[in-house]
């Protein structure tokens, strides 16, 4: 279960700041039912008294993927008229669409709802809070096992003993109610200790800020809520780097991870391998042969959307026509 653990004044700053305007979530048809890429990028003018955190929220996104997909735009002051980026387009996770899928690398939910009759295969996606790096999130196949709503919440001894360290001692039990910070409702994991849960601080949404537990807007954990039974399927996993081809091109996403100071917690040689097999399963679904040598460019951008690589050639594309190599990307790290 999560505390925020930024400075004080971050703290503030972000509780003021915030808008009590609902998130909403995308629900993207699959259409056709394979597809990977779902989604639209969309694009806003932020006013005078926006800041990405109210921005975020309002259009169902996290902070981080908010400024990575607006690097040159101040979070706090970004202006009146500034062309804002949304980030709402998706490489789907390369995992198996049953139930609910976290990718902790890009901080998303995405859930499936089975098709039926009237229902057509569908994916609703979430922005989610996710451990820090000192209590990482769990990755792993579970399942839902016990849907709480109003939850009490018990902070384990060592939450306890880390807040009393800091001069900010916890009560041994927080009853319901917006000093609550499960929020309004908890689903428990099979993998003990560990929730999807609503918060009582949006702002942490979108950041690594818990102590391994999921946290999504407080709209969002009550839609999904209503529609999650108990015993659903739960994947976690992590994927930073995400490759498909689509449309005849190859679609590649990249999330960076980023020290205290900065540097680049990536692997470039990681991304490669996840690129050529994409081309390996998918080569005969490509319209011409994708540019491999923009992946560094792409790798240190790391804007979190999906990018299509330019097509060099036209015609069926063979996978060992333009294979990059980690030397190829030595200026990316």
């Amino acid at each position: 279960m999560f505390w925020f653990s930024r400075p004080l004044w971050a703290t503030l700053v972000l509780g003021a700041l915030v808008v009590q305007t609902p998130a909403y979530a995308d629900t993207l048809l699959l259409t056709p039912a394979d597809t990977r890429l779902v989604g639209t990028v969309r694009y806003i003018k932020s006013r005078t008294e926006d800041t990405l955190v109210d921005l975020a929220l309002l259009h169902g996104q996290g902070y981080d993927e908010m400024r990575s997909a607006n690097p040159n735009v101040d979070a706090w002051l970004p202006g009146q008229g500034t062309l804002i980026t949304i980030p709402s387009q998706y490489l789907l996770p390369d995992a198996a669409r049953e139930g609910i899928i976290v990718n902790l690398a890009e901080m998303r939910l995405f859930y499936f709802p089975k098709p039926g009759v009237g229902i057509p295969p569908s994916v609703i996606t979430y922005p989610i809070g996710i451990g820090r790096d000192d209590w990482p999130s769990p990755t792993g196949a579970t399942k839902i096992v016990q849907k709480v709503p109003q939850p009490a919440w018990y902070p384990p001894a060592s939450i306890r003993a880390e807040h009393a360290a800091q001069g900010r001692p916890l009560p041994p039990y927080v009853p319901p109610g917006p000093d609550n910070p499960l929020g309004q409702y908890a689903m428990r994991l099979g993998i003990s200790g560990y929730l999807l849960h609503g918060t009582n601080k949006r702002y942490g949404v979108g950041m690594r800020v818990s102590h391994g537990c999921i946290r999504l807007y407080p709209a969002d954990i009550e839609a999904l809520f209503a529609q999650v039974p108990n015993g659903t399927r739960v994947e976690l996993i992590d994927q930073p780097y995400k490759a498909a081809v689509q449309n005849g091109r190859l679609y590649v996403e990249v999330h960076q991870r980023y020290s205290e100071n900065g540097a680049v917690q990536g692997d470039f040689t990681a991304l490669l391998e996840v690129v050529h097999q994409a081309l390996a399963e998918q080569s005969n679904l490509l319209a011409g042969t994708p540019n491999l040598a923009q992946l560094p460019a792409i790798y240190a951008r790391a804007s979190g959307m999906p990018v299509a690589l330019e097509v060099i050639g036209g015609g069926r594309s063979a996978t060992g026509s333009h294979r990059l190599t980690q030397a190829d990307g030595a200026g990316a790290r």
